[in-house]
């Protein structure tokens, strides 16, 4: 796995993305619905955060080649739940600066290090400021812009790491971060998972794909998350869409 952003440089995003997440939450209260996220308030919201938070935490001192662990369940009410992601949140940002990036550790796809971690909770906690952002100022929050490097770094992720559901339609989709100057190329198969490739060198945007994504990191970065986004999307749609995120 290729990281493009530094292990230190993950850590302070996740500080600076999970206390931006706490204050759009905190701004829009805990009952405010989540708009990107149908069926969801912010005290759901701020709940899912520290129970994903609690679980690295487990993760991280678990046997790299054991079970995956199980998370807590954070207590229910508001100031509850923002306490103990308070905690959870410390004591994973903790783990990380004392063992550093190599340390092994139990991750989502078995054995692996602490890096994992930290850029996963790096684009976790940045997505889900998003949300908070979305239910405290609306459809447009046009006021937060990704760096273009992690945004960058967060598609990559998500298109080599986290897509794994089966496509709902086969063909070509490029996605294409213009600013930050890196491209992908996914292909589907329809009931299987997508295969992405990165594109080295200059991109041809005219190159004959079936759908893409396109538009600077940062819409990008929104845009394979299925958040609101500025990016543009051109072609089959179906095939596009038909890409899933968990």
């Amino acid at each position: 796995m290729s990281l493009h952003v530094e292990f230190d440089a993950y850590l302070d995003e996740i500080r600076g993305q999970a206390a931006a997440l706490r204050a759009a939450a905190t701004e829009a209260g805990p009952n405010a619905d989540v708009p990107t996220a149908p069926g969801w308030n912010v005290h759901r919201l701020v709940r899912h955060i520290a129970r994903v938070h609690n679980w690295v935490v487990l993760s991280l001192d678990a046997d790299p080649e054991g079970e995956r662990p199980v998370a807590e369940r954070p207590p229910e009410d508001w100031d509850g739940v923002l306490a103990f992601w308070d905690e959870q949140l410390a004591a994973m940002l903790d783990r990380f600066r004392r063992r550093g990036p190599d340390a092994p550790a139990r991750t989502l796809h078995g054995a692996g290090t602490t890096a994992f971690w930290a850029r996963r909770q790096a684009h976790e906690t940045a997505i889900h400021r998003l949300d908070a952002e979305h239910a405290a100022h609306g459809d447009v929050v046009d006021h937060l812009v990704f760096d273009p490097e992690f945004a960058a770094d967060g598609i990559d992720e998500v298109l080599n790491l986290i897509i794994d559901r089966p496509a709902r339609a086969s063909g070509t989709v490029l996605y294409h971060a213009a600013d930050a100057g890196r491209a992908w190329l996914v292909t589907a198969t329809a009931g299987e998972p997508p295969h992405c490739t990165e594109l080295a060198g200059d991109v041809d945007t005219g190159l004959d794909t079936d759908g893409s994504v396109v538009g600077t990191a940062d819409a990008v970065y929104r845009a394979v998350w299925k958040r609101p986004s500025h990016a543009v999307i051109g072609g089959d749609r179906a095939v596009v869409d038909g890409i899933d995120v968990p």
